[in-house]
């Protein structure tokens, strides 16, 4: 346990040093003892709870931010798997923070609750036998994992735009292009499929104020993608976690999502 603490913090410091951050607030924080068990026991609990679903792969989702003024439960997903050699892992997008800039990462349990969360609690949901499958194959060559990947980078991009990506985003583009590998080439094509098999995004109220104080003190903002009737009207449509549960439930790609506290 000593080893694997040692481990983890000294993890939890080249994250640090890089900035890596998604779903969470960017301030930077010391990683204290409480911080780093709570993650770590959260990470122990998920890995046992996933091992005995039988799934091998699930979508996993985090509460890095208080989201409730919203509506939303949750502020990141990746898509977690069970590698050949037994460990779970993580493929998941990563804003920079301080810059625009996103980047996609593959990562242990550990690093990914190695944050200091809103809530020490994840939602996980298990996809049909057929969507492991292809997502699984897809996620295993590296070439693929990159497939739907564009660095510019907004917490709020719009849904249906290929200006900026954000992280649950990106986690759905790469399911749509797995699902279609052979003719799903770029992020417009995945969007059409997404649209096509009835996937709604979030729409959050946003005022104009809020809109011009993001923008202003944070690179990770932008609101400039967005359709001007939409955005003039405060509604700003981006991907969610609790709506990319709510579409993958509705058409039948997954199971009920699953609490793990």
């Amino acid at each position: 346990m000593n080893k694997m603490i040692a481990a983890m913090a000294c993890a939890a410091a080249m994250l640090a040093s890089a900035g890596a951050h998604a779903g969470r607030s960017c301030e930077q924080r010391s990683l204290t003892p409480e911080v780093l068990k709570k993650s770590l026991n959260l990470a122990e609990k998920t890995a046992k709870v996933l091992d005995a679903s039988g799934a091998r792969l699930v979508l996993l989702g985090r509460a890095g931010q208080d989201l409730s003024k919203y509506g939303l439960k949750y502020s990141h997903l990746g898509w977690a798997y069970k590698t050949p050699e037994g460990p779970w892992r993580v493929a998941h997008k990563l804003n920079e923070c301080g810059t625009a800039g996103g980047h996609v990462y593959r990562q242990g349990l550990g690093e990914f609750f190695l944050d200091d969360l809103w809530r020490y609690e994840a939602v996980y949901q298990t996809p049909s036998p057929e969507v492991q499958q292809v997502l699984w194959d897809f996620l295993n060559q590296p070439q693929n994992v990159l497939r739907m990947q564009h660095e510019p980078y907004s917490m709020v991009s719009y849904a249906w735009g290929q200006r900026y990506q954000q992280s649950n985003q990106w986690a759905l583009e790469t399911l749509a292009a797995a699902m279609e590998s052979r003719t799903v080439m770029r992020r417009d094509q995945a969007q059409a499929w997404l649209g096509f098999k009835g996937y709604e995004p979030s729409v959050l109220t946003i005022r104009a104020l809020t809109r011009l104080g993001g923008r202003m003190t944070a690179a990770n903002i932008a609101f400039d993608d967005h359709p001007n009737d939409k955005r003039y009207a405060s509604r700003i449509e981006t991907v969610t976690v609790d709506s990319v549960i709510r579409w993958m439930q509705r058409s039948q790609l997954a199971g009920e999502a699953r609490l793990i506290h």
